[in-house]
This record gives structure tokens, C-alpha cells and sequence, in this order.
């Protein structure tokens, strides 16, 4: 925002609020010439005023300047003003950009309340463009915040909404939307639908930019992950002539990167190199850079696969020189990792150990941002999904109240109209939602107290991956990382349900005992046996409810112990049970409590508290009257040679 704005907003909002609107007609065209429509019959502004604030507001920050979110910001509060001094209901489209803002400013949860207090309010006005944008924008808040059926279900409202009144530009942004859904969770058939619907949608309203960007998208995908030539081929090629139609460069040159690897993915060499030098001839003069870095390296590639060491060379430095400049760690670890395999060819292991320290230096930087992107991706999703549990118990509370309020007047109405009998019908219905309730209660609380796991869970991971990274081992910490990141994917998987299948909480606690064996170089062995009668794929427990009696055994049982320690996990059918017996030669526990004492007086295992207070809860849910039994193990000279645990394992359908 200009300061000359600024000025004119301050003395609009001076005549309008201060003044009283003495002498409105002239503040509106002192403000702006368009304003003097804008009054009403009493001289004072109308809701126009507000929206025309919120609209500016919406420009500030669809401009991106440096100073966009202030700016958006000071309008907002402009329209806030108008609105309480002259008692104006806040408009749908103040809440749609409160929630923009909110939610730039990370703030989710608040920002979802305001997107569904605009969408409602723009149906109730019959302002369905209004309406879309919101639904459009809760499709892209529970993307965010990983409530990925949430966000599906949102863009098809959107989609069945401006198929309903004809809107423009709302169903191509919405399968759009889905489609980064789709990719997001890995269903990549139902991404490739969705961007054809986008092109579709987009061809048909004339959205040339919106139909080059999913063309340029879906050629991507064919000719990588849905490797299919021909299709690839027309689809990149269609890309290019409509981007060249209105002078688009950029998608252009990307198009054509792409068509070049399709045909290095068929080993036609000189159809790729011919595609990647036409690319680099739209790229290099507009400057776009991260289109000519790739353009560069693979060009090299090429020239390395042809036999032309020289080329090849030339061709690798430019594409470095680039990735540099705009600090593209991805093309910097793979363009060394190219050059690698070329020395290698040449048998120049000299300058191939260089380039590949190179390679594992970019690379594990890729693989760090990933990794902390991840985990504030994680403590998003955590958030918003703890967020909506406590709106879940608010609005269990309130219906509750409501059902009892509800229950009182049918009971006194009852009393005078029908007597005895109502009134014996309404005490079984009210002790029957009393039932229903508790049993809610209890799921909510079970599932806050599994997101209490993960938490402590990352916690003591994370422990391990800094001990590697203090001692500089690079190829153990990417190692290490590699496989914590597989161990993350799953332990959030598995986070987001109640139940699990049996094999994936014995997949996760594998890769658990696997980065623990990596931390302490070999410390332990571990064996992990499942009754045969246990069909791992249908029986589901609670997850997250083996690893921290296992995490105990190695870390006070095991860790402690001189010489080498093991752990066995077996699974044994019961009648109605999975009995799950952990058990270690480690120190024993009396021995554990004592070392505890002198180190830290005040700890206890949070892990197995919570895990206990969820089995109490399971066993409050399904009447049953499962148990955690623990059994020192000693020698025949009455010395402690470890501990086994008994863990009765609910089995949940």
C-alpha cells in the first residue's frame, strides 16, 4: 500500500467514524469519486463501504509485496470499524479474508471458523461465487492441516455448486485441488483423472493458463511415475503449442524439458538432446533459471551416454553454475551424482570420490529441509486435529445439553397429556443417550491420549539422530534419517486411526528396534514371533501399544547391561486376547530403579502411563478386564537375568 492510501483511507474513515458523517457525500469523494453511489437515503454509508475495504484488502494481498499481509490487515480492520460503529452485521466476504489472513498467519483453527462463517452466510445472501470461494477454501485448509476426505468432500461441494448455478473458474480450481489431494496421499491414477477434468474444464471456459498448467502436469506424470510414451508425448506437445499460442515461455521451455526426458527414457538420444536445446532456447533468454539448470545437467547426461566425455563436461558446469545461483540443492546433488558415474566410466576415481562427496553433501541437505518440513507439517496436523477434538467435546457437551433440555419438556408435557407411561419411556431413552455419551467420551479421550503418544514418541527418536549427527557420521546419519522418515510415515499413518492392522503396528516397531540397533552399534539383538494361528492382516489392536514396553526393556533393562542383551516379542492367540509377551535378559528391575535414583530422580515412563490409561479406557468401551503383568526373572542363586512383560492386547474389528 501507498502512503498516498493510506492517507486517503485515514481521512475517509475520519468523516465516516470521528466526524459523525457531518458532511459524508464530500468525505466519500474526497475518498473515492465511486463512494457518492454508495449512500443510503439516511446520509450515512451502507454495507458497500465495508465490502469496498474488504476488497481492497483481498488486492493487497493477492499482490505479494513485501508489506501485502499489513497492508491486507490495516483494511480489515478499517471495515471492523465501520461495521461496530454503525452496527452493521459483518459482511460473508470480511470472514473469507479474516480467514485468509489467518490463515497466513498460521493460524488454522481460527481461520476455519471464519471460512464457515462466510460460506454460510453467502448461501443465506444467494452469493454463490462467494459461497465457492469459501468452499474452495476449506478444500484447501484441511488439505493443509492432512483431513484429506474433509478436503475432498469440500471441492465437490464447490464443483457441485458451480455446476448447479453456472459458475466460471470454480471447477478447474477444485480438481485442481483434489489433485494435489490425490498426490499428497499417493493415489496417483485418481491425480491424473483429476487433472484431466481440470484441462477439460479449463479448455471449455477458455482458462488457457489453468489448462497449461495441468497439461504441463500430466505429461510430468506420464512420462515418470505413469510411464507411458505416447500419451506423454501428445499431451507435452500439446502443452507447448498452447503455451506458445499467448506467449508463455516458461511452460513452453518446461514442456520441452519434459518431451526431452521422454525420449531419454526410450533411449532415443538425439530426440532428446534436439528437445532440451529447444528448451534451453526459450528458457535461457527469459531467464529461467531452474528450467535451464535441469535443461543443462541432462544435456550433460546425454553427451555422457553418446560417448563425448568433453561435452558432457561442459554441459554439467553450466547446469552447476545455475543450480548455484538460485540455490537448487536437488540439481546440485544430482548433476555430481552424474558426473560421479562419469569418472567412474572413466575409471578417474580420483575426481569421482570428489564429485560423489559432493553428491551426499546436496543430497542430505535435500533430505534435512525434507525431514523438517515434515515434522512442521506433523505439528500442523497435530494441532489442527487436536483443535478439532476439543470442538468435538464442545459439541458432544452442547447436544447433551440440548437432549437433556429437550427430555425435561417432553417429561413435563408428558406428565399432563399421557402420565405414567412417558414418563417411564423417557427415563430409557434418557439412560440410552447417557450410555451413547459416555461411549463418545471415551473414543475422544481414547484417541487424545494415542496423540499423546506420538510426541513422546518423535521425542526419543529424535535423541538417536543427534547422537550420529554430534559424531559427524554423515553416511550414518542420511542412513539414520532414511529410515526414520519411513518410520514417521508410518507412525503418523497409524496415528490417525484407533485401530490398526497388526502388521502395520509390527512394521513400525521393526523399523523402531532396527534405529535403536543403529544407535547402539549392535548393543542387542531383537526377535520378533507371531502365533501362527494370528492372521496379522485381520486382527486389529490399539496402535502404538508395544513400542514403550519395548522401548523400557532397551533402555533400562538392556542399555545398562555389560556384555550383549536381547529382546523377544511373541504373539500368542488367546480366546479373547492377543498375549503379547515382551521379555529381556537386561538388569532386572530392581536393579533399574535403583540407577534411576541416581540419575534422575523424578523421571517416570510416560510412554507406558499412557498406554495403560488406554487400556483402562478400552477396557471401560468393550467390558473387558484385560491386564498388564510384569515378572522379574532370576537365576537359580536368586539374581536378576531380566524381565518379562505380559501385555493382554485387546482385539478391535
Amino acid at each position: 500500500m501507498s502512503g498516498f492510501s493510506k492517507i486517503l483511507i485515514l481521512f475517509g474513515t475520519f468523516y465516516i467514524i470521528v466526524a459523525g458523517c457531518t458532511d459524508i457525500n464530500k468525505a466519500g469523494r474526497d475518498f473515492h469519486i465511486k463512494e457518492t453511489s454508495r449512500l443510503n437515503n439516511s446520509g450515512k454509508p451502507d454495507t458497500a463501504w465495508v465490502n469496498y475495504y474488504v476488497r481492497q484488502g483481498f488486492k493487497s494481498l493477492a499482490s505479494k509485496k513485501g508489506n501485502a499481509l499489513e497492508d491486507a490487515m490495516a483494511y480489515l480492520d478499517t471495515a471492523s470499524l465501520v461495521c461496530e460503529r454503525y452496527e452493521f452485521d459483518f459482511p460473508p466476504l470480511f470472514h473469507l479474508l479474516r480467514a485468509e489472513l489467518l490463515y497466513a498467519k498460521s493460524d488454522f483453527s481460527t481461520s476455519e471458523t471464519e471460512a464457515s462463517l462466510a460460506e454460510r452466510k453467502a448461501a443465506i445472501e444467494g452469493n454463490y461465487n462467494l459461497q465457492a470461494r469459501a468452499l474452495l477454501f476449506l478444500g484447501r485448509y484441511y488439505q493443509r492441516t492432512g483431513f484429506f476426505q474433509e478436503s475432498i468432500e469440500y471441492y465437490n461441494k464447490s464443483i457441485a455448486l458451480a455446476e448447479e448455478m453456472n459458475l466460471r473458474g470454480v471447477r478447474q480450481k477444485s480438481y485442481d485441488g483434489q489433485a494435489q489431494v490425490f498426490h499428497g496421499v499417493g493415489d496417483l491414477k485418481a491425480y491424473a483423472r483429476n487433472l484431466e477434468k481440470m484441462i477439460e474444464v479449463s479448455l471449455l471456459e477458455n482458462d488457457t493458463l489453468t489448462a497449461v498448467s495441468g497439461l504441463l502436469r500430466l505429461g510430468s506424470y506420464l512420462v515418470d511415475d505413469g510411464r507411458d510414451f505416447s500419451p506423454a508425448d501428445s499431451v507435452l506437445r500439446k502443452c507447448i503449442n498452447l503455451s506458445l499460442s499467448f506467449g508463455n515461455t516458461y511452460y513452453a521451455s518446461f514442456a520441452m524439458a519434459n518431451l526431452g526426458w521422454n525420449f531419454y527414457s526410450e533411449k532415443m538420444l538425439d530426440s532428446a538432446l534436439f528437445y532440451y536445446k529447444k528448451s534451453l532456447s526459450l528458457s535461457l533468454p527469459d531467464n529461467h533459471l531452474g528450467v535451464s539448470t535441469n535443461a543443462y545437467g541432462n544435456l550433460g547426461t546425454i553427451y555422457r551416454d553418446k560417448g563425448d566425455t568433453y561435452r558432457a563436461l561442459q554441459f554439467y558446469e553450466k547446469s552447476l553454475q545455475q543450480a548455484e545461483m538460485i540455490d537448487d540443492w536437488y540439481s546440485l546433488s544430482w548433476v555430481y551424482k552424474d558426473m560421479t558415474d562419469l569418472y567412474l566410466s572413466r575409471s578417474d576415481t580420483s575426481r569421482a570420490f570428489k564429485t560423489f562427496v559432493l553428491h551426499k553433501q546436496f543430497s542430505d541437505s535435500v533430505l534435512t529441509r525434507e525431514n523438517i518440513r515434515g515434522l512442521a507439517e506433523a505439528r500442523i496436523r497435530y494441532d489442527a486435529d487436536a483443535h478439532n477434538k476439543e470442538i468435538a467435546l464442545l459439541s458432544l457437551r452442547l447436544k447433551n445439553n440440548r437432549i437433556l433440555i429437550a427430555a425435561f419438556s417432553v417429561l413435563v408435557v408428558g406428565l399432563f397429556v399421557i402420565g405414567f407411561l412417558i414418563l417411564r419411556s423417557s427415563r430409557i431413552n434418557a439412560m440410552r443417550r447417557i450410555s451413547e455419551m459416555n461411549h463418545k467420551i471415551s473414543e475422544i479421550t481414547q484417541a487424545n491420549l494415542r496423540q499423546q503418544m506420538n510426541p513422546h514418541f518423535i521425542f526419543n527418536t529424535l535423541n538417536s539422530i543427534q547422537y550420529y549427527m554430534y559424531q559427524h557420521d554423515k553416511l550414518a546419519t542420511n542412513t539414520y534419517l532414511t529410515k526414520f522418515s519411513s518410520l514417521m510415515r508410518k507412525v503418523l499413518d497409524n496415528s490417525q486411526h484407533t485401530s490398526v492392522p497388526l502388521q502395520d503396528e509390527l512394521d513400525a516397531l521393526k523399523l523402531y528396534l532396527d534405529l535403536e540397533c543403529l544407535r547402539f552399534k549392535d548393543k542387542f539383538e531383537y526377535r520378533i514371533t507371531v502365533d501362527e494361528e494370528i492372521d496379522p492382516l485381520m486382527y486389529k489392536i490399539p496402535t502404538m501399544l508395544i513400542q514403550p514396553y519395548v522401548e523400557n526393556s532397551i533402555c533400562h533393562g538392556l542399555i545398562p547391561l555389560e556384555g550383549k542383551g536381547y529382546v523377544s516379542i511373541d504373539l500368542k492367540l488367546k480366546p479373547d486376547h492377543i498375549l503379547c509377551i515382551i521379555e529381556d535378559n537386561g538388569i532386572g528391575r530392581e536393579a533399574a530403579t535403583e540407577r534411576k535414583k541416581k540419575t534422575e530422580t523424578n523421571h517416570n515412563s510416560l510412554g507406558t502411563r499412557i498406554t495403560s490409561s488406554r487400556l483402562d479406557i478400552v477396557n471401560a468401551m468393550y467390558g473387558t478386564s484385560l491386564e498388564t503383568i510384569f515378572t522379574d526373572l532370576k537365576n537359580n542363586e536368586g539374581e536378576a537375568v531380566g524381565t518379562r512383560v505380559e501385555l493382554h492386547i485387546p482385539i478391535l474389528t
